[in-house]
């Protein structure tokens, strides 16, 4: 055995003296990295930003450089987006948001439904669970509207639309979807600015807005930052049937199997079920999710639906 360490251990050294190694490695051996261009101007909800200002360009430039070179993260953004904006852009649209604030969702949680984070924000919108009761979702051990899809987002408009009015212009509405309406109004009047733009915060909070139009930037033409996905690759909406549960269910399972499907299919479709059972002492009306028949859920069965087009360039 020792012959065979000391074998290694030579043959390891010879590679060593022989191979073409820099103090930084072997040479020819790195990827090709491009750094992104970094426009003179943006626009984000109908407004035209100027990036000729020294730090508002390197301020976008850290968030797109950072959000362009974590591959897996953008990647299953882009492809939540597919199944999750069709949903989520008509309710912005109907309560009159921009639909730029669709990338609020995607840098809060990556567009995963169940998303939780160390604070306890949940779900695509990562509401805190008063937050989320404040503005009209459920939040109790048996549901949890914060990872309703429909019902979180309509929550998130009531909230963007009560900044908006107090701010009067967008960035300022997502740096207090960050860092609270209270510190943000508080920090506006002390420093005696109107945009978050001009606002010194902290670091999580200044980063925010930048984070935002990084991901807009990205996500309206990913093949241009060398992300390139086909058709199939991209997440397709599930056809479902709403059915209504106007009384307690003491077994989610046995519920899902007598209708032809088992809990971990509805529990995927619904999200915001948190238990086995549901007491519903009010006879409170829910809408339950399930697939529109088994095929709903075979890939060989979806029709390919590209809600943007540049996301398969």
């Amino acid at each position: 055995m020792k012959q065979l360490y000391a074998g290694i251990i030579i043959a390891t050294l010879s590679w060593m003296l022989t191979s073409p190694i820099t103090a930084a490695g072997p040479r020819n051996s790195y990827s090709n990295v491009v750094n992104p261009e970094i426009p003179m101007e943006v626009e984000f909800a109908g407004q035209k930003i100027s990036l000729d200002r020294v730090d508002m360009m390197e301020r976008l430039d850290r968030e797109l450089t950072s959000m362009v070179y974590t591959h897996g993260n953008t990647l299953l953004t882009i492809k939540r987006a597919n199944r999750l904006f069709p949903v989520m852009a008509p309710i912005l649209k109907e309560n009159g948001v921009p639909l730029d604030l669709l990338y609020l969702a995607c840098i809060e949680s990556t567009l995963d439904i169940r998303a939780v984070s160390a604070a306890k924000a949940a779900g695509l919108w990562q509401f805190m669970p008063e937050t989320g009761r404040q503005y009209g979702l459920e939040v109790n051990e048996y549901v949890d509207e914060r990872y309703h899809t429909e019902k979180a987002t309509l929550a998130a408009c009531k909230y963007l639309k009560a900044a908006y009015s107090k701010y009067g212009n967008w960035e300022s509405v997502a740096a207090s979807y960050n860092g609270g309406m209270g510190r943000i109004s508080s920090e506006l009047t002390k420093q005696g600015v109107k945009s978050a733009f001009d606002l010194y915060l902290v670091n999580e909070t200044n980063r925010y807005i930048f984070r935002l139009i990084a991901q807009k930037i990205i996500m309206e033409n990913p093949s241009s930052y060398g992300f390139h996905l086909t058709e199939g690759q991209l997440y397709q909406p599930i056809e479902t049937i709403d059915v209504e549960v106007s009384k307690p269910v003491p077994d989610w399972q046995q519920w899902a199997i007598e209708r032809g499907f088992n809990y971990m299919i509805l529990r995927e479709l619904n999200p915001w079920i948190r238990d086995r059972q549901l007491p519903n002492k009010s006879g409170k009306t829910y809408i339950v999710k399930l697939p529109a028949s088994q095929d709903a859920l075979k890939r060989s069965r979806q029709n390919a639906r590209v809600y943007n087009p540049n996301w398969t360039k």
